[in-house]
Order: structure tokens, then sequence, then C-alpha cells
């Protein structure tokens, strides 16, 4: 892998840790969990989801890189991966969100919660795979010098 890859994938996935780490928190009290679960429950969630979420990003940016070929990334077909990224962790929210609340019953929506007409899905989730992936490309493309 070349090196302004590496910097990059790092400043992403620095951004998508972060930034799904505050979501993750910021949501809480959107599902069930905040009001029937102990303290300890709650925590464990928020960690266990943030790590889901940094898989999410490694494996949709890759995923983009990969149907791309954005070999030379992210000098060459930034915007395209990103676009590819984002639609991938779109698509992946609304199938997971289904799943694991619909069929598994893993968690549930409290009544504030938005959800899309239709499908069902939590806007929060949504907006999150729309947003923090777009401030870590933002982070990623930001033009400094690349250092260790």
């Amino acid at each position: 892998m070349s090196r302004p890859l590496l910097v990059a994938c790092r400043r992403y996935m620095t951004v998508i840790a972060l930034g799904n780490l505050l979501w993750e928190a910021a949501q809480m009290p959107l599902y069930t969990l905040w009001v029937v679960g102990t303290p300890t429950q709650i925590g464990y969630a928020w960690a266990h989801c943030t790590l889901g979420d940094v898989l999410i990003g490694a494996g949709t940016l890759c995923g983009a890189l990969a149907l791309n070929r954005a070999w030379a990334w992210p000098s060459a077909r930034f915007w395209r991966v990103a676009a590819t990224t984002v639609i991938l962790a779109l698509a992946y929210t609304v199938f997971s969100e289904w799943l694991n609340v619909e069929v598994r019953q893993s968690w549930a929506y409290r009544d504030i919660m938005p959800t899309l007409p239709g499908l069902g899905t939590g806007v929060s989730p949504l907006l999150q795979w729309g947003v923090v992936p777009l401030l870590a490309f933002w982070h990623a493309r930001a033009r400094r010098p690349v250092t260790a």
C-alpha cells in the first residue's frame, strides 16, 4: 500500500471511531435500552455498537476501494470512493436495523425515534452513516503534510 493511502485511511478511521463513539452516545436515548437497561448494559451497548461502527466504516471503505479499483486513492477517484462508501454504509444500515429491530428483536426504538415511512428504519442511524463518513472523508482529504 502507498503511504498516501495509509495516511488517508488512518485519518478516515480516526474520525469514524471518534464520530461514531459520540453519535452512539447521543442517540442512545432513542432506544428502549435507555429506559429499561442498567448503566452497565447501556455502557456495553455503547461500546459494542461503536466497535461495530468501526468495522462497518472499515469494511465499507475497503469495499468501495475494491469496487472502484481505486488503487491510487486518495489522489484518484476520491469522491467516487466516498460516495460508494456512504451508499454501502446506508444499505448495510437499512438491512441491519431491519434484521435487529424486526427479525431478531435485538433492540427496539422508543416512540421518540423518527423512522422512515414504509421501511421503519430509524432516521438517526441513517443520518449517522451519512454525516460521520462525510466528515471522515473531509478529514482524510485535508491538505496537510503527510507525517509518520
